[in-house]
């Protein structure tokens, strides 16, 4: 079970377990929630420690592999293939969309409506 369920679950747990202590005490059910939620919120901080700290270093971890997943895929957009980890393709053809050296670019033409 990742860190993050087990340090929510805890959190649900201690607030029950204090709704739960507060509940015979003769205060209006509103007030004994926000009491529950508060305390719960100041056991959780001590007592859940390791579980957050568990989820803390998971979460480190993520943002790790992902910035170094994106500058990965950043620098294979970028043609950049050695720092990607493929080997360029021998492919000489022209890539779609792109125009060769003898043809004029698309929309210049001269006045009597030949392509320059």
């Amino acid at each position: 079970m990742s860190p993050g369920v087990k340090y929510t679950l805890g959190r649900l747990g201690l607030f029950l377990a204090v709704a739960l202590v507060l509940w015979p005490v003769p205060l209006n059910l509103f007030v004994k929630l926000m009491l529950a939620v508060i305390i719960s919120a100041a056991l959780a901080f001590f007592l859940l420690r390791g579980l957050r700290d568990q989820m803390a270093e998971q979460l480190s971890d993520n943002v790790t592999r992902r910035r170094t997943e994106k500058e990965k895929l950043r620098s294979a957009l970028a043609g950049d293939d050695q720092a990607a980890g493929t080997t360029p393709a021998a492919d000489t053809t022209p890539a779609a969309g792109t125009a060769s050296t003898d043809e004029a670019p698309a929309g210049k033409r001269s006045q009597d409506g030949r392509d320059d």
